[in-house]
C-alpha cells in the first residue's frame, strides 16, 4: 500500500512523462491510499488542460471516467482537526503549500508513523516526505 499524492494520480488518468513508471507501481500495489480531497485536485488538473486545449474532449471524458473508476476502489483518508494540526505543523517546518501539506499530514495519519511510502512527482513534496521519514521513489 502507498499513499499517493495527486499529481501522482494524474499520472494515471493521463498520458504523461511518468505515466509508465506509475501505471507499473498501480499494478504491483494495486491498494491506493489518497487525501480526501485528491479527487477535486484530479477534476482540477483535467479541467484546466481541457480549458488550455491541451487535453481533448474525447481525452477529458476518458480521464474522468477513470478517476471516477479509481475513486471507487482507493483508501481516502478524512478530514479532521488532527489532520489539520499535523498540516500547520508541516507548515512551519517545510516549504509547502496548504494543499500539499494537507497531503503529507494525510499520509502521515494513514501510516501512523512515517514509515510507508509516499509517491508524488512534486519535488517540493516529495522533499517534505523525505525528511518526515518516507521511502519516496
Amino acid at each position: 500500500m502507498r499513499f499517493w499524492d495527486s499529481s501522482a494520480l494524474v499520472t494515471l488518468l493521463l498520458e504523461q512523462p511518468r505515466s509508465a513508471h506509475a501505471r507499473s507501481l498501480a499494478v504491483e500495489d494495486p491498494e491506493l491510499v489518497v487525501w480526501w480531497d485528491s479527487a477535486i485536485e484530479c477534476a482540477s488538473a483535467i479541467a484546466r488542460l481541457h480549458r488550455d486545449g491541451q487535453l481533448s474532449t474525447a481525452d477529458e471524458r476518458v480521464a474522468r471516467a477513470t478517476l471516477a473508476e479509481l475513486s471507487t476502489a482507493w483508501y481516502e483518508i478524512q478530514p479532521g482537526a488532527a489532520l489539520r494540526d499535523q498540516a500547520t505543523r508541516l507548515l512551519r517546518v517545510h516549504p509547502l503549500r496548504a494543499a500539499d501539506a494537507m497531503q503529507l499530514a494525510a499520509a502521515l495519519e494513514w501510516s501512523g508513523s512515517a514509515s510507508g511510502t509516499f509517491l508524488t512527482y512534486d519535488e517540493r513534496l516529495r522533499d517534505a516526505a523525505s525528511r518526515e521519514g518516507f521511502s519516496t521513489p
